[in-house]
């Protein structure tokens, strides 16, 4: 049984978004010995992102040891306002991800796994669209390697070495 769960909760300016909670069942001789794992996104809403996923014999920890896992692997992401700089693809898997800029006023227009994920990096404006495989897993991994390959202009001048009008 998969149960899904979607909570966020703003503790010390950090935005956590509990993606998915699964339950393994293993057979031992007294019958069933149960296993949960969870899916979190962390961000600080500026440009902060990051993925965890913690495994314990019960939720509560598992959520925790994600929780954990998450604010240890943050990156940030180059925002223009409150949207991307650029269209970007992002793929992990069998899940292909394409994130679009968006104007002003648009607002997320995304699954519930992307969504998580521009909602914890503090994005307001994209449009976004998934392609293959929608486990919320990869989605989210390819959603991560989309945005962590996002350039903004500043950079992309001192990279080439020109400047761009």
């Amino acid at each position: 049984m998969e149960a899904e769960h979607e909570s966020a909760a703003i503790q010390g300016q950090l935005i956590e978004k509990v993606l998915k909670i699964r339950r393994c069942a293993a057979v031992v001789k007294g019958g069933r010995r149960f296993s949960f794992t969870a899916l979190v996104v962390v961000g600080d809403g500026q440009g902060r992102v990051g993925l965890g996923y913690g495994k314990a014999n019960e939720v509560p920890p598992a959520v925790e040891k994600a929780i954990k896992h998450a604010q240890r692997s943050m990156t940030t992401i180059p925002l223009e306002g409150d949207t991307i700089p650029h269209k970007v693809w992002g793929h992990f898997g069998t899940s292909r991800v394409v994130l679009i800029p968006a104007g002003e006023g648009t607002g997320v227009i995304a699954g519930m796994a992307v969504k998580a994920v521009c909602d914890a990096c503090g994005i307001r404006n994209i449009l976004t669209k998934c392609y293959g495989s929608t486990n919320p897993h990869n989605v989210v991994k390819a959603t991560l390697q989309a945005l962590q390959s996002l350039r903004s202009r500043s950079e992309v001048e001192r990279l080439r070495g020109v400047a761009l009008s």
